[in-house]
């Protein structure tokens, strides 16, 4: 095809300086990692290769469309290469070059664990769990491209993913995107005045801790003997979200956290299994309310197990029952740590606080508070009364 001359910055020399199978790309708001990643897919791997797949990929579907395959197609009109016969709209693919693009969610599982890939491009990749992120790598040749904000101070993508000898890792802010405007520029720069926290992740592109983060906790090796068995609590899931099993203690004031079980793609029978092989049958666990179904089919397999106590304004009682606690979490139990370490609270427009946490981060923290609200919320424990 004729040479076209583009606009790139230095996340697309990143990408044509190196020849490790993983690059990611941390960086604040408007750096141009995205626009730049698909500058390079289109110039310099599909004008390279051919009968290759291409896998651009985003947790939720609304969100993939409305942000990076929007600029996908809006870089190949800007161009002139768009082409209406090339474009499967029903199925989200492009054909560009011989190379076929695709485009999928992490609410697409069959996608997600189908056919082999060449390249890979996982957009705001923080947006993904572990789990989600290795059934990919499984089925990627070539090379892996991940981009994101660095809004969550502890996250896998630091432990598991920039520490491997094949992958190599870049920052960038908005200092290095020549492209951008000043008055965008002034209005980042305003951050630096108006809130450390975001300056920090948005405008430096820098982790850091978030004043938005609900619970603080301390990891301990082991529980104490003398610490009493509050109960065991239990979430379900299945397809992208895991199944979890906890038990929470406590002495005094303290209160203790231990993972049993994180693990997706569990069918009641599959729960069964691990209840029996574990010896926890007997113990008393309280599991999500909303899924009175499994709950009565683990019941009549003899297993000890309840209706968490739910209703309006159980989320918040049981997240304030639990700050009543100094909290120490097991060790071993990594996927605890992270969402206590993640779990917030939700920022309005205007960057305030609400007393709303997040939906996310809280595959553990559900049942934690499931046990703890279940049984702690008695009379003597005043505004956590169950009424």
């Amino acid at each position: 095809m004729e040479q076209l001359k583009i606009k790139t910055n230095i996340v697309y020399d990143h990408l044509l300086a190196t020849d490790k199978k993983i690059v990611v790309e941390q960086g604040g708001t408007r750096s141009g990692k995205t626009y730049n990643i698909l500058l390079w897919i289109i110039f310099e791997y599909c004008t390279r290769n051919d009968n290759k797949i291409v896998t651009i990929c985003r947790k939720s579907f609304p969100s993939l469309r409305a942000t990076v395959m929007r600029d996908f197609m809006s870089i190949l009109q800007a161009h002139n290469m768009y082409k209406e016969s090339n474009h499967n709209k029903s199925n989200s693919e492009y054909y560009l070059f011989g190379n076929l693009v695709e485009f999928i969610s992490l609410d697409q599982p069959q996608k997600v664990r189908g056919r082999k890939r060449d390249l890979l491009f996982v957009n705001e990749g923080n947006e993904l769990y572990y789990e989600d992120m290795q059934q990919l790598l499984f089925r990627t040749q070539d090379r892996i491209i991940l981009d994101f904000n660095p809004s969550d101070e502890y996250h896998w993508i630091y432990d598991k993913l920039i520490t491997r000898a094949d992958c190599v890792f870049h920052k960038t802010t908005y200092l290095d995107n020549p492209f951008i405007e000043q008055t965008i520029i002034d209005e980042i720069e305003r951050l630096k005045d108006t809130d450390e926290q975001y300056w920090q992740i948005y405008g430096l592109g820098e982790r850091a801790s978030s004043r938005s983060t609900i619970f603080n906790y301390t990891e301990v090796n082991q529980i104490p003997a003398e610490a009493n068995l509050v109960a065991y609590g239990m979430d379900f899931g299945y397809t992208n979200d895991p199944t979890t099993l906890v038990s929470v203690y406590t002495l005094d004031y303290n209160l203790y956290v231990k993972e049993h079980l994180y693990r997706t793609q569990m069918t009641t029978q599959d729960i069964n299994i691990f209840l029996r092989d574990e010896e926890l049958t007997s113990n008393p666990i309280y599991a999500d309310s909303a899924e009175p179904r499994l709950i009565e089919e683990l019941r009549r397999m003899g297993h000890n197990v309840f209706s968490s106590v739910k209703g309006k304004g159980s989320v918040n009682a049981g997240i304030d029952l639990l700050k009543r606690y100094k909290i120490h979490i097991l060790a071993t139990s990594t996927n605890a740590i992270s969402e206590f370490r993640n779990y917030k609270w939700v920022e309005d427009k205007n960057g305030m606080l609400t007393n709303v946490p997040e939906d996310k981060h809280n595959h553990i923290i559900d049942p934690t508070r499931y046990a703890t609200y279940s049984i702690l919320s008695r009379p003597n424990f005043g505004r956590y009364a169950l009424h």
